[in-house]
């Protein structure tokens, strides 16, 4: 039954690498039947279909950070109010993009890439970034995962039918050059694409959701890049039991439920 939202009245939910705005289809329907308005902004040229990026991942080779940040921006700026941001894996990163530079009532990083500055690289993470990291050639390339290397990655703990059936209908290639820059962001000077003001006292509340046994980006990770930020802004961090592909776990609604109370509750005015 659809009902009124309390507090802000619309959802924009920001997916992550090797995946495309249909990784949020189920998100998007239950928060629709909930009464809100829910956007799910595709990186610039990633419009289309997966099955079409997948036989032709070139518009994946010419995405960069910045480009993917102008158009969230225009999407989010475009809005006549404050919406509740959402982000996945890489989208968690730019949520917090967006939260530093002003925009969103409230934000959710669901299982997030660090921004800059937060330099835990656990094993696991080694190994599931290992394929696009182990050529320098993959800087110019859209990179894939096969199957077992996406399953360890995002399905660990599903079993191999549900692994597979969500490979095929989500999994594309990633942006080696944006992997590779968001890889070695801390190791730069000065400030790269996913710098954030971790003393911002003007950003809205900001929540980490973990998955315990997210190999791509594990807990640890989560709550490194939290205890970066060192301002009076709420910033949060809770873990539920599941992969890296956290918004498909079975019971996945107990995670959406999570995240949208507790933005609506911490809402900025």
């Amino acid at each position: 039954m659809s009902t009124s939202p309390a507090g802000p009245d619309t959802i924009v939910l920001i997916h992550g690498f090797w995946g495309t705005p249909r990784s949020w289809e189920d998100w998007r329907a239950y928060y629709e039947g909930r009464g809100y308005t829910v956007l799910t902004p595709a990186y610039p040229g990633l419009e289309v279909e997966v099955e079409a990026l997948n036989a032709d991942p070139s518009p994946l080779e010419a995405l960069t950070i910045d480009a993917i940040m102008a158009h969230l921006t225009a999407v989010v700026g475009g809005l006549e109010s404050p919406p509740i941001l959402i982000g996945h894996s890489a989208g968690g990163t730019f949520t917090q993009l967006l939260l530093d530079r002003g925009y969103g009532a409230a934000g959710v990083a669901i299982n997030s890439a660090p921004t800059e500055g937060v330099a835990v690289v656990p094993v696991s993470q080694v190994r599931s970034t290992f394929p696009v990291l182990k050529n320098p050639a993959n800087r110019h390339r859209a990179v894939g995962f096969t199957f077992e290397q996406w399953r360890y990655a995002f399905t660990n703990t599903f079993s191999e039918e549900r692994s597979r059936e969500l490979y095929e209908r989500y999994a594309i290639p990633a942006s080696g050059a944006i992997f590779w820059e968001s890889a070695f962001a801390t190791l730069k000077p000065g400030k790269q694409g996913t710098y954030v003001d971790y003393h911002n006292d003007d950003r809205a509340p900001l929540l980490f959701i973990s998955g315990s046994d997210d190999h791509l980006m594990p807990p640890s990770v989560q709550k490194s890049n939290a205890k970066h930020y060192k301002s009076d802004t709420i910033t949060e961090v809770v873990e539920f039991e599941g992969p890296h592909l956290l918004p498909s776990i079975d019971g996945w609604e107990k995670v959406a439920d999570y995240a949208l109370e507790w933005a609506v509750g911490n809402a900025r005015g």
